[in-house]
């Protein structure tokens, strides 16, 4: 279950970088930064991704409940991944006409849905066995 806090760290590292770019690219004049933020609502997306995967993933940890150790890889993974989408599209104006970035996308997509369904069918399954009159 480890690997949940190496994908949020992931994340916050993420996080942080972003918020610097954005800083950058929003209040100061560096040529090279203007140029290299093509899109800076879409890093503000990706910016607050980040910050919801790395806190789902702590919380997941922390949660007290024995979760799925390829539930957790799938979170991690796609819990850096899905973000990192929003990343790479705010820095390419043709993104989302790449079909390279259509299958990244939908791969990372698919990960993270399999790992989060997976932990809240484990978390459902951890519940049940608490529940009054279970044996």
């Amino acid at each position: 279950m480890e690997i949940l806090l190496i994908g949020a760290a992931a994340c916050i590292v993420a996080l942080i970088a972003s918020a610097w770019l954005m800083t950058l690219a929003k209040w100061f004049p560096i040529g090279a930064v203007d140029a290299f933020v093509i899109d800076y609502k879409t890093l503000i997306r990706a910016h607050i991704d980040y910050a919801l995967m790395a806190a789902l993933a702590v919380a997941f940890y922390g949660s007290g409940v024995e979760l799925p150790i390829g539930a957790c890889w799938c979170v991690a993974i796609g819990g850096f991944t899905n973000p990192t989408v929003f990343t790479v599209a705010a820095f390419d104006p043709t993104f989302w006409e790449k079909a390279i970035w259509k299958i990244y996308t939908a791969l990372t997509f698919v990960a993270t849905s399999v790992g989060f369904l997976w932990i809240a069918y484990a978390f459902v399954l951890h519940a049940l066995a608490r529940w009054p009159g279970a044996a």
